[in-house]
């Protein structure tokens, strides 16, 4: 039966010293952030910087998101 990839990496990475995969997805998410940078700054540079309204407006928003309850993921 062949091997499972995921277990071969995982087995790899187990060898390196520190928290390899930490360390991967630490990098995978700032470079998320940094992709959604430039996308706001080129969105800025289409259609110009949001409004003071629009700010407000999406501040409350976010508020409202993040006193919602965490739902379970599938």
């Amino acid at each position: 039966m062949p091997s499972d990839p995921i277990d071969d990496l995982d087995g790899c990475l187990k060898d390196l010293p520190g928290d390899p995969l930490s360390d991967l997805e630490a990098e995978h998410r700032l470079e998320l952030l940094r992709e959604t940078d430039r996308y706001i700054a080129d969105l800025i540079a289409e259609v110009g910087p949001p409004s003071a309204a629009q700010r407000k407006r999406a501040k409350a928003l976010a508020r409202r998101l993040a006193r919602r309850p965490k739902r379970p993921a599938g």
